[in-house]
């Protein structure tokens, strides 16, 4: 089944298939209860919101805005349901509220609680926020759109997948526009060429 973007009481399929996420059943078909990407895997068919929280995973690597200092701990903000702790025991450094961190999920709980490890601190640098569920369009198969962007930026940047992408150096502007383009244009193909027209296009003009 070819994908498709659907609004919320839009007609998925008319095939019987499983109900998987952001569905529902009426008269033996299936409907999108959420603005999003159609997507049918085997028998299940499913919607994948265009919008939204983050939803932890394990080994996922997220950027963390710190919220608040506890006796033993801080407070991340992981634009999550839940905010996350790291133990101060963790850390070489003292963290301030917001302060921009990287860390790896070790684990999560059935509310979707996340524990943090590997955390490292960023100084300096701009944080750009996107919709979740279109950062492995960001990243690219094989880091590619990410390697495009970093080429064609001179910036630096870490992609979270939680929807925050930390960027430093080089043309962050143009950076910032680019993230833009591609989580407005997520669902398109050959996106990852288009980027690279894109950013030459707009480095040319920017050196007349």
């Amino acid at each position: 089944m070819e994908k498709k973007i659907v609004v919320p009481g839009e007609l998925v399929t008319e095939e019987r298939k499983t109900m998987g996420q952001h569905v529902f059943a009426e008269n033996g078909k299936i409907y999108a209860d959420s603005l999003g990407l159609t997507y049918t895997e085997g028998n299940t068919a499913s919607v994948v919101p265009l919008h939204g929280k983050y939803i932890p995973k394990t080994d996922d690597l997220i950027v963390g805005l710190v919220t608040q200092e506890t006796f033993n701990g801080y407070i991340v903000d992981i634009n999550s349901l839940y905010n996350s702790y790291i133990s101060k025991e963790l850390l070489r450094e003292r963290l301030v509220k917001g302060s921009v961190i990287s860390a790896k999920i070790i684990s999560v709980n059935e509310i979707n609680e996340a524990d943090l490890s590997n955390v490292r601190v960023f100084y300096g640098g701009e944080i750009v926020n996107i919709t979740p569920v279109k950062v492995p369009r960001l990243i690219g198969k094989n880091a590619s759109m990410m390697e495009t962007l970093k080429k064609g930026t001179g910036s630096n940047m870490l992609v979270g997948r939680n929807g925050r992408i930390w960027i430093k150096g080089g043309n962050t502007k143009l950076l910032t526009e680019a993230i833009r383009k591609i989580e407005e244009e997520a669902h398109k193909s050959n996106l990852t060429n288009k980027m690279e027209e894109f950013l030459k296009q707009n480095t040319k003009e920017g050196d007349k």
